[in-house]
């Protein structure tokens, strides 16, 4: 049976380096696994998505509208703009977190509200303060990891040794942070 995840957020939250964390544990523990980046905007703050698939067999890294299984959202308003990919029954992590757009900065729109709440009358949610995480480990730029924590109890992909993935994924000089993180993440989803 092939699995599909969704990872959503905005340019510079590091979703593409959660994605290849994912892919690399997948793999050791030998799933076939297809992976497609859509990049968007990335460099000014825009959409970002990334898809996985895998399985004993894996044609094509795209899912279609209705088709994933999981979501991770970065951002709260990201979780609701990709929500249409999820499955009736699918499960989103979800960062209770905002980031204006620069139409919203520009004062041209507001921020939606109701953004989390409506994911979670729509689906299972795991919401998480991943930023505040970050921060209290001393670096807001591990909320991704924090987040992939999270992700990895939901998966419930026991077998696979993910501490020793981000050992063999992340640049050593964040290794500590990011391993930091993960326990933090996966702690907070299963107080959920």
């Amino acid at each position: 049976m092939v699995k599909s995840i969704l990872l959503v957020g905005v340019g510079g939250q590091g979703a593409i380096l959660t994605a290849k964390v994912l892919v690399n544990g997948l793999m050791k523990a030998g799933y076939d696994v297809k992976m497609s980046e859509v990049h968007g905007m990335s460099q000014r703050g825009g959409s970002v998505s990334t898809q996985v698939r895998w399985g004993e067999k894996v044609y094509s890294p795209l899912i279609g509208q209705g088709a994933a299984d999981y979501m991770v959202a970065f951002e709260k308003m990201e979780a609701v703009r990709y929500a249409s990919f999820l499955k009736p029954d699918g499960v989103a992590v979800i960062n209770d977190y905002a980031i204006a757009s620069a139409t919203i900065a520009a004062g041209q729109f507001q921020y939606p509200e109701g953004c989390l709440e409506a994911m979670q009358d729509a689906f299972q949610v795991f919401p998480l303060k991943a930023a505040d995480i970050a921060m209290s480990l001393g670096n807001p730029k591990c909320m991704n990891i924090v987040l992939f924590g999270a992700l990895t109890h939901v998966l419930g992909l026991e077998e696979i040794d993910w501490p020793q993935v981000i050992r063999e994924t992340v640049p050593p000089k964040f290794l500590e942070l990011n391993l930091k993180a993960y326990q933090a993440g996966l702690a907070a989803a299963q107080a959920v």
